[in-house]
């Protein structure tokens, strides 16, 4: 079956296209002017030479820009690799490798790292968004502005339903980050269902502070926008004050994001100012703690929290709380429409329901990726039995919903960021005093979590705290490094020699 995820801007255009796509503060961009610039760098990306199938990697923040590469790339038959702005060199030139991406669109701000990283990948061709008013130059790079050189012809590529339409990076305990395969199909069949059981309405105006190159922020908020006709005001980065500059000026009615965002808004002097037309907040990424739930509730009047779950492995939503009055506080919620979720132990038998009766999540239905691109043993081990094995525990209760209780592997997720320990495990090791190191999370109130490393250093060797620090900062974008390290004699560990991470996490507090 054809199908291209790029049909539903050009459906949402046909049906109100002086309607507004988005703001970004005094920029207004229609429904029109996106499906046209989307088309212009479509036709360009073809002109180009690049094949159906072909990777063209992304690394913006929530900018026009990051909309017009989406959908100009879908529509071209092409695949988009979302990358994180604050990888550094070494990070994006693996995942351009490893994606196969050629060609990397960037932003300016960015363009230092990005530019050593595409040439540390064998040379992609980079092409670079300038900040407002700047005349800057990186040698090697192209101007974004190059991407519109064609004109639109209106085509859109027809793609197969099962053809990747985004390679979204992701990773585990067990290995370097894995870029998963999310079809066409996939992307379409979240977005419209989860908005679907959410109650999105054409004149919701949602804020997009969560990053766009996160599964949460690209199909949660973006896709969930576009597909339902509504409306989007773009933030670039997570400030309290230009996050309820926004939600006021543009009356947003619908807030998505983690728990940090939630705990800083709470705080927040909101004395004077006109939030009336908020009326919910989506919740993701981490649990959000009871209390932070009702006392935002409180002085948000008339805002509800509904909290869901997923993964990049499944586009994003899994379940949900579909309203204030069938939610449960704590609980994920139920499997959206089309999609299981069941709790098994280690020998693969269903638990059944009961607080006492813990298991890992399994998920299948159509939101589950493809795979994991050239990794097909991991991917079979990952979509074992026909389930995608999540790692997360959790159980069900009696009415079926549903509760993640901890992560079965050691993921630190710091202010909604997942950090993955053995990634910067491994560029610890890289450290020549380095002998041993074990990364883990320690509870922080402001960010869920704080990365927090200990270390034992080889036989003569000297170093410090600092020094470690400084080592992991090079390497590491800022939200992975450890903010603090601990120089211990030996780290504890099993029979099996492997290292308790249980007892080092049991050895740590709150600041």
């Amino acid at each position: 079956m054809s199908f291209n995820l790029a049909t539903a801007l050009r459906e949402s255009r046909r049906s109100h296209p002086d309607k507004p796509l988005c703001h970004i503060g005094e920029l207004t961009v229609t429904y029109a002017q996106a499906d046209r610039a989307s088309g212009r760098i479509a036709a360009t990306l073809r002109a180009l030479g690049l094949g159906p199938g072909a990777r063209v990697a992304v690394q913006l923040p929530n900018v026009p820009q990051f909309l017009f590469a989406y959908f100009g790339i879908l529509k071209a038959g092409l695949v988009m690799v979302p990358l994180n702005p604050l990888l550094k060199a070494p990070e994006i030139a693996y995942q351009l490798h490893d994606a196969d991406a050629q060609l990397l669109i960037t932003f300016e701000e960015f363009a230092d790292q990005a530019v050593k990283g595409a040439e540390l990948a064998d040379g992609v061709a980079t092409y670079v968004v300038p900040l407002p008013g700047s005349d800057r130059t990186f040698p090697g790079t192209r101007p974004y502005e190059e991407l519109y050189a064609a004109n639109d012809t209106g085509e859109i590529a027809p793609t197969g339903s099962d053809d990747t339409a985004v390679l979204l990076y992701t990773s585990g305990t067990t290995g370097r980050p894995k870029g998963a395969e999310l079809t066409h199909f996939q992307l379409y069949m979240n977005c419209t269902v989860t908005g679907e059981v959410f109650g999105y309405r054409p004149d919701d105006v949602a804020l997009a502070v969560l990053p766009l190159f996160h599964v949460f922020g690209l199909s949660g908020v973006l896709n969930m926008a576009v597909r339902h006709g509504g409306t989007l005001a773009l933030v670039p980065r997570f400030e309290t004050a230009a996050v309820l500059d926004a939600l006021e000026r543009h009356r947003c009615t619908i807030f998505a994001g983690v728990p940090t965002m939630y705990t800083a808004l709470l705080q927040a002097d909101i004395a004077g100012r006109d939030l009336g037309a908020l009326r919910v907040g989506v919740c993701g990424g981490a649990p959000l703690p009871g209390d932070i739930l009702r006392a935002f509730e409180a002085k948000f009047a008339g805002v509800a929290i509904l909290e869901g779950y997923g993964l990049s492995e499944t586009a994003s939503t899994t379940t949900f709380n579909i309203s204030t009055e069938q939610r449960r506080v704590l609980s994920i919620g139920k499997p959206i429409w089309g999609v299981e979720v069941r709790i098994v132990d280690d020998t693969g038998a269903v638990l059944p329901p009961g607080p006492d009766q813990v298991g890992e999540i399994l998920v299948r239905g159509h939101n589950v990726m493809k795979g994991y691109h050239q990794r097909p043993e991991e991917t079979a081990e990952a979509l074992r039995g026909g389930w995608l094995h999540t790692g997360d525990l959790g159980h069900q209760d009696h009415d079926g919903y549903f509760f993640v209780v901890d992560r079965k592997k050691d993921l630190v997720i710091r202010g909604g960021y997942n950090v993955y320990p053995r990634e910067v495990e491994e560029v610890l090791h890289t450290h020549p005093a380095v002998a041993e190191a074990a990364v883990v999370g320690r509870p922080d109130d402001r960010l869920g979590e704080e990365v927090v490393a200990v270390v034992s250093l080889a036989p003569g060797a000297h170093t410090t705290p600092e020094d470690l620090t400084a080592h992991c900062r090079q390497q590491l974008a800022a939200y992975k490094y450890p903010r603090e390290i601990r120089i211990v004699d030996a780290l504890p560990k099993g029979p099996t020699g492997k290292i308790l991470k249980k007892e080092l996490r049991a050895g740590l507090s709150r600041p």
